[in-house]
């Protein structure tokens, strides 16, 4: 072989070798610069319970960031309208994000954001807020993390019957019925239905009568509760023996409503709500409310991060525990002023 075919050879070689050492700086620099978008769009910006999970949602995922990853966290609200939230998703989408994390304004009207991520093949995370099962089959990148809102329903009737047995009192006028007052999230929302038809009947199943006086819808919303509540004292005054509520931000407004009509605390109804919020686990422990049920709001938060993290490396989400490889419903928790305090430390 003479010296020019030999210089070729080692000019060949010495290319090579420059081309692999450059292909594994690069490969070497992107899996340093990988970094998780996530992309979180709430049904609205004033919801505590959703907040709570959110900042929770954020630190998890905070806390999941690797030598390899990094994870940056977009938080928006479709400020209750699913037209403005379809367009927050797309421009997420738009801006680069991963994983997308929805609690949906309407859950029967999920079409275009599944559209959207579809296109895209961007994964979407469902929270809080289920969509209708046929919705959630039309891909097989789209999950649901949240909990049975016929058993926060079930768990509040059982711990207002439980009450109600130990405390004879609460039936004021000693008819033999419990005089109560519903308060109800949203009209046609499969939650607040569930919540409201699941707790009454457990009631009824537990051998205490019931009459309801009447019904009203807050939107989920505290100052709204107290407004209805507020008509409700001044028409129904000592005749409302229990109320129950759909959660605990319109149970609070209750509780504020019967603060300013100037009542004492021990003319309060007997008051239930569901989520175990702060402000609610406070009530029970003083005695403003005697009861609520827990929403899981860790162990939702926790799921969500997991399932995202997964998803951005390709990893198997089923070794998740996730229900038809696309459910996690986490368990709801009752609480009264015997067990209050042990939410309280959480």
């Amino acid at each position: 072989m003479n010296r020019k075919k030999i210089r070729k050879i080692i000019a060949c070689i010495c290319i090579l070798a420059v081309m692999v050492s450059l292909v594994s700086c690069d490969s070497r620099k992107n899996q340093k610069d990988r970094t998780l978008r996530v992309g979180v769009v709430t049904y609205t910006p004033d919801d505590p319970f959703i907040n709570a999970m959110t900042d929770i949602l954020k630190e998890d995922l905070k806390a999941l960031e690797a030598s390899d990853m990094k994870v940056i966290v977009s938080v928006r609200s479709g400020d209750n309208s699913q037209q403005e939230q379809d367009e927050v998703v797309e421009e997420m989408i738009d801006a680069g994000c991963d994983v997308l994390c929805v609690n949906l304004v309407d859950r029967t009207a999920p079409s275009n954001i599944i559209r959207l991520a579809r296109q895209n093949n961007i994964p979407v995370i469902f929270f809080n807020r289920e969509p209708v099962r046929e919705d959630l089959l039309q891909w097989d990148k789209l999950y649901y993390v949240g909990c049975d809102a016929a058993q926060s329903g079930e768990m509040q009737g059982e711990i207002a019957a439980e009450y109600i047995k130990n405390h004879p009192e609460v039936d004021r006028n000693q008819d033999g019925k419990i005089q109560y007052v519903l308060l109800e999230g949203e009209a046609g929302h499969q939650d607040a239905i569930s919540r409201t038809d699941c707790s009454v009947k457990t009631i009824l199943e537990n051998g205490v009568k019931l009459e309801k006086l009447t019904y009203q819808f807050a939107d989920w919303n505290r100052a709204q509760a107290e407004n209805r509540m507020s008509r409700l004292i001044s028409q129904y005054g000592d005749q409302i023996e229990m109320l129950i509520s759909n959660n605990d931000e319109m149970a609070l407004g209750a509780v504020e409503a019967y603060k300013n009509a100037g009542y004492m605390q021990s003319d309060y109804p007997v008051i239930f709500g569901i989520d175990g919020l702060d402000d609610a686990l406070e009530a029970v422990r003083l005695g403003t409310m005697q009861g609520t049920v827990y929403n899981d709001r860790e162990a939702q938060a926790r799921k969500i991060a997991l399932i995202a993290v997964a998803l951005f490396r390709g990893n198997d989400v089923r070794v998740l525990g996730l229900e038809d490889e696309r459910y996690y419903m986490a368990q709801y928790r009752k609480v009264d002023v015997n067990n209050v305090d042990e939410f309280l430390q959480k």
